[in-house]
């Protein structure tokens, strides 16, 4: 099993938009057959510098690469471009 985590900081301003984006990230479940869970965050501590998260679990990291190429992800994640100043990423093996 691969989990796949994702943390991002928005510009300041930009939580609506970030909300939109979680929730088309939520809305992939049950989409991509790759997927087997998925779940974001908002962070709700301030004194921490990333502004929300995703947690993804795969078989195997071709799935992981296939969901990352999958047309319904990259439409997804097109939609942050402009507003994410910082993108971190842990793939690991559980």
């Amino acid at each position: 099993m691969i989990k796949h985590i994702v943390m991002w900081k928005f510009k300041e301003g930009a939580e609506e938009q970030m909300k939109e984006f979680l929730a088309g990230l939520n809305a992939l479940v049950g989409q991509i057959d790759v997927l087997r869970s998925l779940q974001t965050g908002v962070n709700v501590n301030p004194n921490e510098k990333f502004s929300c998260t995703l947690v993804c679990e795969f078989d195997n990291m071709d799935d992981l690469k296939a969901y990352a190429t999958d047309p319904r992800h990259v439409a997804v994640a097109s939609k942050i471009k402009g507003l994410a100043l910082e993108r971190c990423c842990v793939d690991f093996e559980e």
